[in-house]
């Protein structure tokens, strides 16, 4: 009967004349260590809290576009013209080529790009969408009208097919965390909170509707919500300040005594250290320190408060960490390079950043790779596998990425073109989707070098890869 009634009312919505759609769109956000074609930067001006700000965090920027130009593309924000000139002028200054920084001159409130930038996302045929989620300054606590016209701004300049999603939901960059496989984490307080009036970003919100939105337009299926505090900081307790993925079985944090001094509410550590993956699998923890020491600007001045190492960012062949002049900034330095042996970690002076409530992640914004990359109009249908990497011609380290429509055993070796084996980089079971494998080629010198990949012993895939040193 049921079945009935459904049939009787898809032929009156059609004798209707109202049109409706058999298949739903479908968005889903690539985890961060996924390949990128860039990163996006908002580089600091003095238009809101003046030149001293300005000139505060310029150290931090500028480290950030030196570490990043070795492995991807930077595109960095301007406020506009005069400072476009100026940042050109202090890369030079640094001696930092340009070659891959590119440049947007777009009016700006502050230096957040996790926070307001373009998420971007991909569709069902696997095409890079951009989605333009509100943003109202941490609940009306800040300025934010540039801001919250940037991801547009970007769609239109790159070009990237964007969806207004202002009137959908309010959320910044920096209020969630997802490990690839769909998996979402976040706190109450910076997304649902309903008081005071200046934590506030979705009036009326029932988690339930969050779920539904993320679930349509970042492809989350399954939600880890912990309560946080309102009032604690600017952002009213994100995530990613002390919560970051580094796969989709590793969860990177702080101890239960560091996570309390941080504000984290007991029955949350709890929620957190009890997190299992999609398939209800615990997560594996790794616990990086606080700071020893309060943290102190460049001026000296005393913040009062220690610093997190979590709030880290991870590019394609390297990860930025947070510095602050510290004791621990070594020891957290080697705890985050051992989990990404084909990347390098490479620390950030954040200490001045820090000071104005963020550090390396909340200012760094990926976009992942493009579809011009090799990936041209994927198809879930296609039976196609597809072998690429970037960046090529590549120095030091490059990301072969593997795209496969069904599981099965995959083989990658590296030959000269002696035919000469080089390296094997894998020889084991994959499960269908996208695969990302780093080679290091830091003990190779220039030339031409072939990458053979082979899957179930039937289908072999040869990649011409280019170093040049």
């Amino acid at each position: 009967m049921k079945a009935i009634k459904t049939l009787q009312l898809f032929v009156a919505i059609i004798l209707s004349g109202i049109s409706i759609g058999l298949f739903a769109q479908t968005y889903t956000m690539p985890a961060e260590g996924g390949l990128h074609e860039g990163t996006w930067l908002q580089w600091p001006q003095p238009h809101q809290y003046g030149e001293a700000y300005m000139t505060s965090l310029d150290t931090t920027f500028i480290e950030m576009t030196k570490a990043l130009i070795q492995s991807e593309k930077v595109h960095i924000i301007a406020y506009d013209s005069v400072q476009q000139i100026r940042i050109t002028g202090l890369l030079n200054s640094f001696g930092i080529a340009l070659t891959n920084v590119d440049f947007y001159q777009f009016k700006t409130n502050d230096v957040w790009a996790r926070d307001n930038g373009p998420i971007f996302v991909r569709d069902s045929n696997e095409n890079l969408v951009i989605e333009d989620w509100g943003f109202n300054g941490w609940g009306g606590k800040f300025a934010y009208a540039f801001d919250n016209a940037i991801p547009a701004q970007v769609a239109a300049a790159i070009p990237v097919p964007d969806i207004n999603l202002n009137n959908i939901m309010t959320v910044e960059g920096g209020a969630y965390m997802i490990d690839g496989q769909g998996v979402l984490m976040a706190c109450r307080s910076s997304i649902l909170s309903q008081s005071p009036s200046n934590t506030v970003r979705n009036p009326g919100f029932t988690e339930q509707k969050a779920d539904s939105i993320f679930t349509e337009y970042l492809g989350v299926k399954k939600f880890i919500w912990l309560n946080g505090v309102t009032g604690l900081d600017i952002t009213d307790m994100h995530i990613d300040g002390f919560v970051q993925f580094a796969n989709d079985s590793t969860i990177v944090t702080m101890d239960s005594l560091d996570l309390l001094y941080w504000g984290i509410p007991v029955t949350d550590v709890d929620t957190l250290f009890a997190a299992s993956n999609f398939s209800n699998v615990p997560y594996h923890f790794v616990f990086v320190p606080l700071t020893q020491n309060n943290v102190f600007t460049s001026d000296g001045t005393d913040l009062g408060y220690q610093g997190s190492y979590c709030n880290y960012y991870i590019a394609n062949t390297a990860v930025l960490v947070p510095f602050y002049a510290d004791p621990n900034d070594s020891i957290a330095l080697q705890i985050i390079q051992a989990l990404y042996p084909g990347k390098t970690a490479i620390g950030i002076d954040v200490r001045n950043l820090y000071s104005n409530g963020g550090m390396v992640h909340c200012v760094t914004q990926q976009q992942p790779e493009a579809i011009t990359t090799g990936f041209n109009n994927i198809n879930k249908n296609d039976n196609t596998i597809k072998v690429s990497n970037y960046p090529n011609p590549f120095s030091n380290q490059t990301a072969i990425s593997i795209i496969m429509p069904t599981g099965g055993n995959v083989q990658v070796y590296i030959y000269n073109l002696q035919g000469q084996l080089i390296a094997e980089l894998l020889n084991a079971p994959l499960s269908a989707g996208r695969h990302n494998i780093t080679f290091n080629a830091n003990s190779l010198t220039s030339g031409i070098y072939n990458c053979m990949v082979r899957i179930n012993d039937e289908t072999t895939i040869c990649r011409r890869m280019i170093i040049a040193k």
